[in-house]
Parts: C-alpha cells; structure tokens; sequence
C-alpha cells in the first residue's frame, strides 16, 4: 500500500491497531491461565474483553471507510507477543507471585502499545474532520486507559510486594 496522505495513513493504522489487537487475544488469555491472583485472572479476562471490543469498533470504522480490517501484520505487537509468552509463561518462576508480576508488566506493555495506537488514531480522526471516529477512539483510549490503570493498582495492591520475598 502507498500511503500518499493522512486519510490513507489513517486506514493503514486501524488495519495496524485492528491486527495487534487480533495478536494480543490468545496471549491475554493464556496470561490469564497462568496468573495465580484471582484479581489478576479476572482483570485479564476483562482486558481479552476489552480487546475484542476494540477489534470491534476498529472493523466497524474500518467498514466506513470501504477498508477491509485484515491483511496487516502488525510487527510492533508481534514480537511484543513473543515477549509476552518468553518472559511471562516459558520462564521458569520458583515463586508465582514474582510470575504475576511479570505477568502484569508484560501485558501492560502490550496495553501501551494500544494506548498509542488509539491515540494517534483519534489525533488522526480529527485532523481529518472524521469527529464521529475520533470520539469513538477517544472512548476505546478512555477504556484502555482505565484497564491499564487497573494492572497498575493490582501490582501496586499486593503482588509487586508478595513476589519480593520469593516464597
């Protein structure tokens, strides 16, 4: 694709979004298998649902604009998917809070690449004129904002501080 102007930069980045988030599903789930707090399980739970609505909203604008949401590979979730699964399922944890730990850091990684995602996008929608896609990205920010801030106050409620004596 040659991209000759914001509009098509715009399309090229809901396919890129609509792909990471495509990517993200199956590891957030096996993240979720893995976690031990019963917290961080179902946070994972409520951010897989999250994501599924973001691929959602992000077919659906994608569909305004006569643009087919597949096709993209996006690079930049893909090897943080790998990284996901290296350093947060395939590790070999002597103590599963330290593993809940990386648990959380590797998806909130995972999260700030949305959050910037669907926050150029948004950016990218007004300067088009586009105010209906970039309130709906706005709110899908909000929402992506909100879980990771959630990750944050679980980390920061106990399981950072359970995982510093190994048990």
């Amino acid at each position: 694709m040659t991209i000759k102007d914001l509009k098509d930069l715009y399309l090229d980045q809901l396919k890129d979004l609509y792909s990471a988030c495509k990517q993200a599903l199956p590891i957030v789930t096996e993240l979720g298998r893995h976690a031990k707090s019963r917290e961080l399980a179902e946070a994972l739970i409520a951010g897989n649902q999250g994501i599924a609505r973001g691929m959602e909203v992000l077919a659906e604008l994608c569909e305004r604009h006569d643009t087919d949401p597949t096709g993209e590979i996006c690079k930049g979730m893909e090897g943080l998917t790998l990284e996901a699964k290296r350093h947060a399922i395939e590790t070999d944890f002597g103590d599963e809070d330290a593993q809940d730990a990386a648990i959380i850091s590797q998806y909130q990684r995972m999260v700030h690449y949305a959050i910037a995602g669907y926050g150029c996008l948004r950016s990218f929608a007004n300067r088009l004129g586009l105010d209906g896609d970039g309130a709906i990205l706005q709110e899908c920010l909000e929402r992506t904002r909100s879980g990771d801030r959630h990750m944050t106050a679980i980390a920061d409620g106990g399981v950072n501080e359970a995982a510093l004596d190994g048990k």
